[in-house]
């Protein structure tokens, strides 16, 4: 575990003000709550340079209940920063010592690059080694800005956010498609090969957008973070939804109302960016300007740290029996799907590895609901780092462990989600954690001592002889269980010295 105790970060953005408060400095912060409120500092100001008096009104009425909130908590550091709005407006300077003076900490605005940057930062926090290019529709701005890996790079500020080209287009959706247009049409699109053209888009305008593309194709995983959309049918969505305030939309209360203004604008923006960056895929991202801030003040030993594995762990620790046994089932399961020649990519490997840390979170329930109780958690958690596919991975490989390996009670919504590669290695690792369980009782010490091998295409356990007694009838029924799993002919015990 790393980190000191509660960080906040609030963030004054063009379209609404927010405290987030983090649990502790990690890899994967954990949030410990979260608050809004849709002051709309943005509005006006393309048309008057000032911040209205009633936008500031609200703002400043929020901030004290944050200032409140975070002495309650017992926040240690936070984090102001403010945006397009604020660093925009005739009145932003004055404001902003408003502002200091009731959260009691410096008001840091960030210029558009640093807003890129950051935005960058946020993406390469929440996903693993992301490539493409990352896109952060605020109130008065959109960012742009390439990410390779763990690097952003140089980004570029446009007067698009939701707000501004609202006012700018006179609420008018053809006029804001000729600005949007004309915005972008001299931006230089970074290089990259065909089928990695992805665009990871952030920003609370754009995931309401998603969650109505969501909502509209019933897709069975209610998780906004890594939904991904195919270009070519983002942009015939972002065609569709491009009417005042939503009217006649399918699925428009999905957007909450004081959303529903912005959103068409916001597919106005993400049609004409997926365009002219030649897109081949739209990634909704949860994490962006503050995850990437408070990323930066990392060590970089952490911020190299797989963000699943870290997560997994964390849940480990606080709900395992024997968290070192989890730890002991990455090294077993290694040996044995090596033993066995199952072939898992970098990305596989990584989701057996968290799998193995999971495997026992659901110990404390009912045993007839420690699988589906896994399974819900897993499902809905607050992961980053990966893909729906490989969320349904972790989820049914611990409730394969739990459950048995029979189809029926498996989830409707995992079994959408699965590719027949990941259900096939997920049911393989959830039979090797049934046998494990029971040589192990889900503690640490047992499993380093025991092998398990495959000769001449049948599967043999070897225990030492002081691990006798762990055999039996319920482990043999298993063991031949497994074997039935990876088409083995036979399964059996031998009892070494």
């Amino acid at each position: 575990m790393n980190g000191t105790g509660p960080i906040a970060v609030v963030d004054i953005g063009s379209n609404s003000v927010r405290l987030v408060v983090y649990e502790r400095e990690a890899r994967t912060p954990t949030m410990l709550f979260n608050e809004k409120t849709l002051a709309g500092l943005g509005k006006g100001v393309a048309a008057t340079g000032k911040l209205a008096d009633d936008s500031v009104a609200r703002a400043l009425s929020a901030f004290k209940r944050f200032h409140a909130l975070s002495k309650h908590i017992g926040v240690k550091d936070t984090y102001v920063i403010a945006t397009a709005a604020v660093r925009d407006a005739s009145n932003g300077a004055q404001f902003v010592q408003n502002a200091e003076e009731i959260l009691g900490v410096p008001v840091r605005i960030l210029d558009g690059g640093e807003e890129a940057h950051y935005s960058a930062l946020g993406v390469i926090a929440g996903f693993w080694k992301p490539r493409g290019v990352v896109g952060d529709l605020g109130g008065g701005s959109l960012e742009l800005v390439e990410v390779n890996g763990k690097n952003p790079g140089q980004g570029a500020t446009f007067p698009l956010g939701g707000l501004r080209l609202c006012e700018m287009a006179d609420n008018k959706i053809d006029k804001a498609r000729s600005i949007t247009e004309d915005c972008l049409r001299d931006f230089v699109w970074p290089t990259m090969a065909n089928g990695e053209r992805t665009f990871f888009a952030v920003g609370g305008t754009w995931r309401s957008l998603g969650r109505l593309h969501l909502e509209q194709n019933n897709y069975p995983l209610h998780v906004m973070h890594n939904y991904e959309v195919p270009a070519e049918e983002a942009i015939a969505f972002c065609r569709s939804i491009q009417t005042a305030d939503l009217d006649g939309v399918k699925n428009a209360d999905a957007v909450s109302k004081q959303r529903r203004g912005l959103v068409p604008f916001g597919a106005v923006v993400l049609e004409q960016v997926l365009k002219s960056m030649k897109a081949d895929r739209v990634v909704f991202s949860a994490t962006g300007v503050r995850e990437g801030l408070l990323h930066e003040h990392l060590p970089e030993d952490i911020q190299a740290q797989d963000p699943v594995i870290e997560a997994a762990r964390e849940l480990c620790m606080l709900r395992a029996r024997s968290p070192k046994h989890c730890e002991e089932l990455i090294t077993w399961t290694d040996a044995i799907f090596a033993e066995l020649d199952v072939t898992e990519t970098d990305y596989e490997r990584r989701l057996r590895h968290a799998a193995c840390l999971l495997s026992d979170i659901g110990w404390r329930a009912h045993p007839d609901y420690r699988g589906e109780q896994s399974l819900n958690i897993i499902s809905n958690a607050a992961f980053v780092g990966l893909d729906h596919a490989g969320r349904a991975y972790l989820a049914a490989a611990v409730f394969y462990r739990h459950q048995g390996l029979g189809e029926g009670a498996l989830s409707t919504v995992i079994r959408q989600l699965f590719t027949d590669r990941l259900k096939v290695r997920a049911k393989i690792l959830g039979a090797v954690l049934r046998v494990a369980s029971l040589l192990s009782a889900s503690m640490a010490g047992n499993l380093p001592l025991i092998s398990l091998r495959k000769i001449e295409n049948d599967i043999v356990l070897s225990l030492p002889g002081q691990l006798e007694p762990f055999d039996g009838e319920r482990l043999r029924k298993r063991l031949s269980q497994f074997a039935k799993v990876v088409k083995a002919n036979d399964a059996r015990v031998v009892i070494e010295g």
